[in-house]
């Protein structure tokens, strides 16, 4: 879907592109061990889809009424734009650290260290208990177990050992994560496209919900409803539910391309994720209109409630364990992203050289594996320890660290390339002006979000007179800040930009080996 840019008319005098560096080929990966659909398969699992609009289409409606495809095309344009920094970047620059090494590369070390590996890495540990304990409470009530969901000791044990599982099945190999996500995603896309039609199918009967509407086209124009303030908070919950297809650039040094596969895979990725979000919503509207969607027993779990209407009994116990299996499916998706980021980081000695440790025969970074499955373990019992609500609060501040390090990322892209753009119209656009565009939407999405957090009324809680959200998301920011002031100074040559040096496209050149004796054996 995405093809390479023609060569600038006039290219400047640069030196050749930059190979990977001797670090990045020893790391120990098996090169050439996936495709592009495997690849594909691992970036939708990562976001999640079943379950991110099970519990956010809803909320999606409460906002912008049956504007609510509008929402998730509008939403859509900066995660595009995203997109193509992230396609572009891995092209020049294909390592497994992803937006650490591009980050550190354009910025310096202390904004890689904290863009690209401090913010992500926050936000996926508080989604990884999130995932564990929803995957948790989904599958004990597809098995009838649903008093088991509703104990919180019970969900954080199963949810602690489903953390194990998914360590143990990504230290197996990335072929056998890969081939488990097709079919984890296929369950998924088979459950939304049976909902769809499903619902499609009772419209056209007559046999819909009572409160349904035939679909108009104007539900598919963003200023339809009016209420401006409305849609950008529509668009922000859908701009949300997009974020997790960027785990597949931790892959990149596994396809069998790894500087065209994976920016075709996000590319690809996110399109298809885009057709089932506005499908669903759509016959979701269609099917029960937007009183019915929003109504309390159904805003929060749409699909488990519409699905077995719109389907049947059978078919809706389909979409449950779907919605479950969707976020099981995320959860091992992220032990296999973080500790392929350690592992960047651990080479360019951002982390301690145990994160560099690999198995000799499956090519996974096993020891960071394992503190990634400690790490997540700890989370959970913590969070959970505090409050049983706490995890949802810890989940809504995501939304500012997601949005902090996609606009980091896409400014990087158009910083790197800027030298390009002076002699090719067509890098212009495609690595400035979209992404520049995608970085101002970002940044946007970030500061309204922090304005909406600061709310005592936000999630209902508040510290101080101000959202205990907005505690949360600032308070892991700020945390993240102090962290690299502490590390720094056992990581010198890191921070002192000895590792990945600063640098542009016209001033491309070999990132220097630094791996130690420990690394290579």
């Amino acid at each position: 879907m995405s093809h390479p840019l023609p060569p600038p008319a006039a290219p400047p005098a640069t030196p050749p592109a930059a190979t990977l560096p001797a670090a990045a080929a020893t790391k120990g990966l098996k090169a050439g061990s996936i495709g592009i659909g495997p690849t594909v398969a691992l970036g939708l699992a990562a976001v999640a889809p079943a379950y991110s609009l099970a519990v956010t289409l809803g909320f999606v409606v409460l906002a912008v009424g049956s504007s609510t495809p509008a929402a998730f095309l509008l939403g859509f344009v900066p995660i595009l734009f995203t997109a193509f920094a992230f396609r572009d970047l891995n092209r020049e620059m294909p390592d497994c650290g992803g937006v650490f090494v591009w980050i550190s590369r354009v910025f310096g070390p202390w904004s890689g260290w904290f863009f690209g590996g401090w913010v992500p890495q926050i936000a996926t540990f508080i989604s990884s208990a999130a995932l564990a304990q929803v995957a948790t409470t989904y599958l004990l009530t597809f098995l009838g177990l649903g008093w088991a969901a509703s104990q919180p000791v019970i969900v954080a044990a199963i949810a602690c050992g489903l953390i194990a599982m998914s360590g143990v099945v990504a230290a197996r190999g990335i072929e056998l994560s890969a081939w488990l996500q097709y079919a984890l995603i296929a369950l998924q896309l088979l459950a939304l496209g049976g909902f769809c039609i499903g619902a499609f199918t009772a419209m056209a009967a007559g046999t819909a919900a009572a409160g349904a509407e035939r679909p108009r086209l104007d539900w598919f124009n963003p200023f339809a409803s009016g209420d401006l303030s409305g849609l950008v908070h529509g668009v922000i919950l859908c701009l949300f539910i997009y974020w997790g297809w960027d785990a597949l650039i931790a892959v990149n040094e596994e396809t069998t391309d790894r500087k065209g596969t994976p920016g075709r895979a996000v590319v690809i990725t996110t399109v298809i994720l885009l057709f089932f979000y506005v499908v669903t919503a759509t016959a979701a509207v269609g099917f029960a209109g937007t009183a019915g969607i929003t109504d309390p027993a159904t805003v929060s779990d749409v699909l488990s409630v519409l699905g077995p209407q719109a389907t049947g009994g059978l078919f809706g116990q389909v979409i449950i364990l779907a919605v479950g299996t969707s976020a099981l499916a995320a959860l091992m998706t992220v032990a296999i992203s973080n500790p392929r980021s350690w592992l960047s980081m651990g080479t360019y000695g951002a982390l301690p050289a145990a994160t560099t440790k690999m198995h000799p025969s499956r090519g996974t970074p096993t020891t960071s594996i394992i503190w990634w499955a400690l790490l997540s373990i700890a989370v959970t019992v913590v969070l959970t320890a505090i409050s049983a609500d706490f995890i949802g609060l810890a989940i809504l501040s995501v939304g500012l660290m997601i949005a902090a390090y996609y606009a980091a990322t896409a400014l990087a892209c158009v910083v790197y390339f800027a030298p390009q753009m002076r002699t090719s119209a067509s890098a212009l656009v495609v690595k400035g002006i979209l992404p520049g565009m995608g970085a101002l939407l970002m940044t946007g999405a970030f500061a309204y979000t922090a304005v909406d957090m600061l709310s005592p009324d936000y999630a209902g809680l508040s510290w101080l007179g101000i959202g205990s959200v907005f505690w949360i998301g600032i308070g892991a920011l700020a945390l993240g800040v102090l962290v690299i002031a502490i590390i720094r100074p056992g990581l010198r040559p890191y921070f002192a930009g000895q590792t990945i040096p600063r640098g542009t496209f016209s001033t491309r050149h070999e990132l220097p080996s630094i791996l130690s004796s420990e690394t290579e054996a």
